[in-house]
């Protein structure tokens, strides 16, 4: 069926729709867990399927894998797209820095170890990806959980879990060369 819609058959992709439709829009549920967004991914998807049906080869992947995938890539898509709509959420990490640094000032030597440390943390930071950036910031300086960022954020939490612990990573061997 998908060799006859990559020949622009029409009613191949009204079929293929018909009885594919169900499991790929919950697959897109289970990625964007918003029934609105989920059906605007399966649309974006079946366009995407549409114009890319001809380069299938069946000898790589399975049908119902190969628009699997292409419903995870654009349901993922959606979500980069809706999290930079959310930049508000996050404050410019170097005010949150600055605040929480010129708080606890016992002496100038102590002060300048703290805009050293500071600096060199927002350094490490920019060089992460900004979803990481963005998890890192609002678990550690708004004390966010992980279940709590997975929900405000509408991402899996396996993928908060991983964003999190690769981020922090980043930073170590980053501050480790800094030092």
């Amino acid at each position: 069926m998908i060799d006859r819609v990559g020949h622009g058959d029409e009613l191949a992709l009204r079929q293929l729709y018909e009885r594919t439709a169900p499991k790929l829009l919950g697959l897109a549920m289970r990625v964007v867990r918003q029934r609105e967004w989920a059906e605007d991914v399966l649309q974006d998807a079946f366009l995407s399927i549409w114009r890319a049906a001809g380069d299938y080869r069946a000898s790589l992947s399975p049908p119902m894998a190969w628009m699997g995938l292409i419903v995870r890539s654009r349901s993922l898509d959606l979500l980069r797209r809706r999290s930079a709509d959310r930049a508000h959420l996050t404050q410019p990490f170097d005010d949150i820095m600055a605040e929480t640094m010129g708080s606890d000032d016992a002496n100038p030597m102590d002060a300048a170890d703290a805009s050293e440390q500071a600096w060199a943390l927002h350094q490490c930071l920019s060089q992460l990806e900004a979803r990481q950036r963005e998890v890192v910031s609002l678990a550690y300086l708004r004390d966010l959980s992980h279940s709590e960022l997975s929900d405000q954020l509408r991402v899996p939490l396996g993928t908060i879990k991983t964003w999190i612990r690769r981020g922090l990573e980043k930073i170590r061997l980053c501050m480790a060369q800094v030092a």
